[in-house]
Formats: C-alpha cells, sequence, structure tokens
C-alpha cells in the first residue's frame, strides 16, 4: 500500500472533501484581491524579481526569482466559505521539505495577528493543480493566502459564495515592506507550509508587508543585487545572506560593499545585518565548522562597526548564534542547517524586538 492511500484510512489526511455546487471564482489578479510580495504579477508570471534584474545577476537567482517565496494574496470576504485552486509551475520533490511547504499554499484568517486555518497542496510531485475549501463565519473577515516556497505559480483563482462581498484588504500598519536579502533559509527552506517561514511569522506579529529575496544558495552579495535593492522602497532591510558566500574571503570582498551601495542611496534605512545561525554544522567539503561560522560572523560585526563608526545610527546587528536560542538548539533544523518550524519561530521571535525598536512599533 502506497503512503497516500493512508487518506482510505484515517479521513483526516485527505486534502478535499469536494466544493460547493454554487461557486463564484476570481483570479488572484483581479481587484479588489491585493497581491503582496511580488515585484511581477502578470499572466502567468509571478516573480520575486523583474526578469530584466534576474537575468543580469545569474542563471540560478533567475529560475529561483519564479518561486513565490513571501508571496500573499490578500482580501476580506463574508463568504461562509473560501476555496482555492492553484496551478504550479512545476512539479517535483525535495528531501527534506514536504510538499506543503515546496509547493502548498496555507490560509489565514483575521487580522493583528492573523490565525492559520488551512493548508492547500499537492497529493504527489506529479500534480500540478490542486484546490482546498476553508469553512468560516459568514462575515466579514480578513483572508491571507502564502503562496508556495520552493515553486512558482502560473495562476491562483479564489473561489466564494456568489451571494458574498468581496472587498480589498485592511491596509499594513507601514506603507513599506521589510526586505529581506539572503540563502535558503532566507528564501523558507525548510519550512513546513509557507505561513512559518521566519519573514511571514514576522508580518502577522508586526502587521508589516515584506518582500522576501532568499535565493536558495544564489544569494552572493552581487552589486548588481545591491544597485537593484538600494532603489526599493522599504520600511527597513535584512542582510542575512551568510551562508551562500562560499568561503570567508568571498563574505569579506562582499558584505561591507553591499551595505555601502545600499545606504549610499538610503542612508537614514534601518539595516539588521543578521550571521548564520547553525554553528554546529559540519560541512567538509565546504571547510564549514564551529571556527569559520564565528569567523564570518566577526566579518559581518565589522561591517557593522565601520557603519556605526562612519555615523549611521540606523543599523543593527544580529548574532546567528543566538537565533535558535540556548535550549534545544539541536531541534531547529530538519539537516543541521535548514530551519524547521521551531527554528524559524525562534529565529522570529529573535528578531522582532529588534525590527520594533528599527520601526518603532
Amino acid at each position: 500500500m502506497r503512503d497516500y492511500e493512508i487518506a482510505k484510512i484515517d479521513p483526516n489526511f485527505r486534502l478535499i472533501s469536494g466544493l460547493p455546487e454554487e461557486i463564484s471564482w476570481h483570479s488572484c489578479q483581479e481587484a479588489p484581491i491585493q497581491v503582496s510580495g511580488l515585484a511581477v504579477c502578470q499572466g502567468q508570471r509571478f516573480w520575486r524579481l523583474p526578469g530584466s534584474v534576474s537575468s543580469k545577476i545569474s542563471e540560478n537567482v533567475d529560475l529561483l526569482a519564479k518561486h513565490t517565496a513571501g508571496g500573499r494574496l490578500r482580501f476580506r470576504t463574508d463568504s461562509p466559505y473560501v476555496a482555492l485552486q492553484v496551478r504550479l509551475l512545476t512539479g517535483g520533490l525535495m528531501p527534506h521539505m514536504p510538499l506543503s511547504g515546496k509547493s502548498g499554499c496555507d490560509i489565514y484568517l483575521g487580522s493583528l495577528p492573523s490565525v492559520y486555518k488551512k493548508s492547500a497542496f499537492p497529493a504527489d510531485e506529479s500534480q500540478e493543480t490542486y484546490e482546498a475549501l476553508l469553512y468560516k463565519a459568514a462575515e466579514l473577515e480578513e483572508v491571507t493566502v502564502n503562496l508556495p516556497l520552493y515553486n512558482g505559480v502560473k495562476a491562483v483563482q479564489i473561489g466564494i459564495s456568489p451571494q458574498a462581498q468581496l472587498a480589498g484588504p485592511t491596509p499594513y500598519a507601514l506603507p513599506l515592506p521589510i526586505v529581506y536579502y539572503g540563502s535558503s533559509i532566507t528564501q523558507g527552506g525548510c519550512a513546513s507550509r509557507p505561513g512559518n517561514s521566519y519573514q511571514a511569522i514576522l508580518t502577522r506579529r508586526l502587521n508589516v508587508d515584506h518582500l522576501n529575496l532568499g535565493f536558495s544558495g544564489s544569494a552572493k552579495g552581487e552589486p548588481a543585487m545591491a544597485q537593484y535593492i538600494a532603489g526599493l522602497a522599504m520600511s527597513a532591510f535584512v542582510l542575512d545572506y551568510d551562508h551562500n558566500a562560499l568561503t570567508r574571503e568571498d563574505l569579506a570582498a562582499t558584505h561591507e560593499r553591499f551595505f555601502q551601495i545600499v545606504s549610499a542611496r538610503q542612508p537614514e534605512l534601518p539595516v539588521i545585518m543578521v550571521s548564520k545561525p547553525d554553528f554546529e554544522t559540519v560541512n567538509v567539503e565546504r571547510d564549514y565548522d564551529a571556527r569559520d561560522s564565528a569567523a564570518r560572523r566577526e566579518i559581518i560585526r565589522r561591517t557593522y562597526e565601520h557603519a556605526k563608526a562612519a555615523g549611521y545610527e540606523n543599523v543593527w546587528f544580529v548574532d546567528g548564534e543566538k537565533l535558535f536560542g540556548a535550549c534545544g538548539r539541536d531541534s531547529c533544523t530538519v539537516d543541521g542547517t535548514h530551519p524547521n518550524d521551531l527554528g524559524f519561530m525562534r529565529m522570529a521571535e529573535s528578531l522582532e524586538p529588534i525590527l520594533r525598536q528599527a520601526l518603532r512599533l
């Protein structure tokens, strides 16, 4: 018996039990539904970077920019149910990340903070279209749909009762998003569902929009990326690409330069510099150990200290070794490197007070 046939034994594993006979479908690209966290949302393009930017940086960034990590659909409705129909960009599996995080969506209701209610994801790696149904109170309330972390979408449809209202979402507390730039951890690997990435957790807690520019294995601190980010309108910037610099020398050659490019354009912008959290990881191939992690941390700290000495007031340094906390650190990843849901929650809890201070919330 194949694993997914467990649904025949336990109905709690069934993905969907059928849609209502009467349902009104709306493209997520149609007003008043609001798409947040994507630079491009037109036709079948749901991209985190414009193609003119991603293609200049690297082939891998150009590919990963088509993943919808951090993308959200937001609206209000008094429908007694919300249906979701998703057409994925590709199929496929990852060995240490469930389909619910890689290719799935999750649905939250309410605000300040919103509350998780439903996951939607394919039944197997070959399924490229899936549906989900959430029953809710027949009252006007906020709905947020978080899009896949390690896949893209070609189309997303929202279904509600034909008699129901569909309205735009309540604005976030600040008009501009927090921008995060970094590695696979930043992209969301390996959260069990999109709403458990640390940025999504922080967005719910802070009520502030975000743009996820995490590129798995491919955030190298390129000047072209720094120039693009420097031109974005944002409320704060989190610089978190330690993991993707191949060596300490690469990190030292790019990190301070990256900060200088951004700060030259936006000298008052709050910038939070983060070092990697997995101090216990040993990777012989890439010469990772605790000493290497500590040396990398000092490179990032040096960027911070130079910025303070140069007169920049809105800069913060976050010691990555403290992100997972002191107790149960070994329970915070799926593979020694990529956080699980516990790891991401602890990262969010560590960063929240710093972002509140930076944003004066």
